[in-house]
């Protein structure tokens, strides 16, 4: 089994930064792969971001190529989502997740069978 504990979501203005941070526990074999969801009120779960955690490697939704970046520490046990240049529409549940799969679609929440309880981001 996997712990994800969400943090660092709030409120800003459009054109602002957030860093969230997800910390995991348990299997490391479970966090082969980890990503970063969001779920905006009406809307599906959707993926913004995920890091191959065995070779650091990632890949982001079109939506948010440029402005966000995914990153990990490991000595921390921590996945990170730098959020730069917000916009009104990326208003969301922002959700860690992750998965031991060794195939799967990056940002396809179906893949991944662990998930956090989620951080709030409101851009206004």
């Amino acid at each position: 089994h996997v712990q994800l504990v969400e943090s660092g979501g709030g409120t800003v203005q459009a054109g602002g930064s957030l860093r969230l941070s997800c910390v995991a526990s348990g299997s490391t074999s479970s966090r082969r792969f980890m990503g970063w969801f969001r779920q905006g009120p009406g809307k599906e779960r959707e993926g913004v971001a995920s890091i191959f955690t065995e070779g650091n490697t990632e890949y982001y939704a079109a939506s948010v190529r440029g402005r966000f970046t995914a990153s990990q520490d490991n000595a921390k046990n921590t996945l990170y989502l730098q959020m730069n240049n917000l916009k009104p529409e990326d208003t969301a549940m922002y959700y860690c997740a992750s998965t031991g799969r060794r195939t799967l679609a990056w940002l396809d929440p179906s893949y991944y069978d662990y998930w956090g309880q989620g951080t709030q981001v409101t851009v206004s």
